[in-house]
């Protein structure tokens, strides 16, 4: 069944009637000139004007484009307010193979549409996006962040979304074996690009065991050249199954817990930077059966958007530093919250984001 613009229905039914949607606006954007296609999807502002990136992707139809925005920006509230921010959750999506369509005009169109919205939303960096593309897109909207130093930008966040991810590790391993150290950990990476191969770093400081894989072989190779005490395996399948692995980090797109893998996972934490984890509602539970702690991802992995949303303020790093090594006491709060309402971290997680969010709307 379609709806009247010939979309599926169930992408109306996930945005007014179920528990994943309750969002405030969800626009679509077309510039046929420039080849533009997008989503822009505010899940909240109670907390302030929405803030979330833009993932540019070739989905395989305009429906999986419209559920992955409005699945992303629920996630952006939750962990903006999780990071103590003054923003709600927003997120974009540009449909479409960056490599094959994105252009110096499509990126300006883009820019315009995010103006439009007058600082409801406030747009950053994601998956198929860059430093160099939020400077195009900021020459039209001012409602941008992610941008180069040269430009009056913070740069990559990558940097501080693998330490709040690191940070989120040893919080896990004070919660389950008493001590914060990953030294002798061995801990399996999947997705070492803009954030896993910082991730890998501060691992290897640390003295832990790394295991990494990625889609792209020629990503691989560059790690395991520049450290060669790293394995390397074949794909996720094999990283999930190596044996005595204590910590599995998905780093790369989400759904990587699901009911194929969380029934063979070897490691005893989940701790990594992908956003929605989960696959669906109740995986959290099938971790916690099997006595898998699971690190909330929109918890861990917000020290990128905290970095942004200090651009917004005059950015200085170390304050950024300062507030995503914070991540660690969240995490291990978040835990505690668990254990006293006998509940999954994420639900914990769920509980105390949503607290701050009602308690935010109610003094409107």
């Amino acid at each position: 069944m379609t709806d009247v613009t010939g979309a599926p229905a169930d992408v109306l039914h996930t945005l007014f009637h179920s528990d994943q949607g309750g969002h405030e606006q969800v626009v679509l954007c077309q510039d046929r000139a420039s080849g533009l296609k997008a989503v822009i999807a505010l899940h909240s502002t109670a907390l302030g004007p929405a803030l979330g990136g833009t993932r540019f992707y070739p989905y395989a139809n305009e429906a999986e484009a419209v559920a992955d925005a409005l699945n992303l920006a629920r996630g952006m509230s939750y962990k903006n307010a999780m990071a103590g921010l003054e923003h709600g959750g927003g997120k974009a999506v540009i449909i479409g193979d960056p490599e094959q369509i994105k252009s110096e005009e499509l990126l300006l169109a883009y820019g315009r549409f995010v103006a439009s919205l007058g600082g409801r939303y406030v747009t950053a960096c994601d998956v198929g996006t860059y430093v160099a593309d939020m400077d195009v897109v900021a020459r039209e909207c001012r409602w941008t962040t992610g941008r180069s130093p040269e430009n009056g930008g913070a740069g990559d966040s990558s940097v501080l979304t693998a330490f709040g991810v690191y940070q989120g590790m040893r919080a896990s391993a004070q919660h389950l074996w008493g001590d914060p150290t990953l030294r002798d950990r061995t801990v399996g990476v999947a997705g070492v690009g803009k954030v896993g191969h910082h991730l890998v770093e501060h691992l290897l400081a640390e003295g832990a065991h790394v295991v990494v894989t990625d889609v792209r072989k020629d990503v691989v190779r560059g790690i395991t050249e520049r450290h060669p005490s790293v394995v390397a395996v074949a794909d996720t399948d094999a990283l999930i199954r190596v044996e005595n692995l204590d910590i599995y980090a998905p780093c790369a797109l989400g759904g990587a817990l699901n009911d194929d893998t969380v029934p063979v996972l070897t490691a005893r934490v989940v701790c990594g930077a992908a956003n929605n984890q989960l696959a669906h509602p109740g995986v959290e539970k099938d971790l916690a059966d099997r006595g898998i702690l699971y690190a909330p991802d929109y918890v861990v992995n917000a020290g990128g958007v905290i970095q942004v949303a200090d651009e917004l303020h005059g950015f200085d790093f170390e304050r950024c530093k300062e507030k995503a090594a914070r991540i660690y006491d969240t995490t291990l709060a978040i835990f505690a919250r668990a254990k006293e309402d006998g509940i999954p971290p994420a639900a914990a997680a769920d509980r105390i984001a949503e607290q701050r969010m009602a308690e935010a709307r109610s003094r409107v």
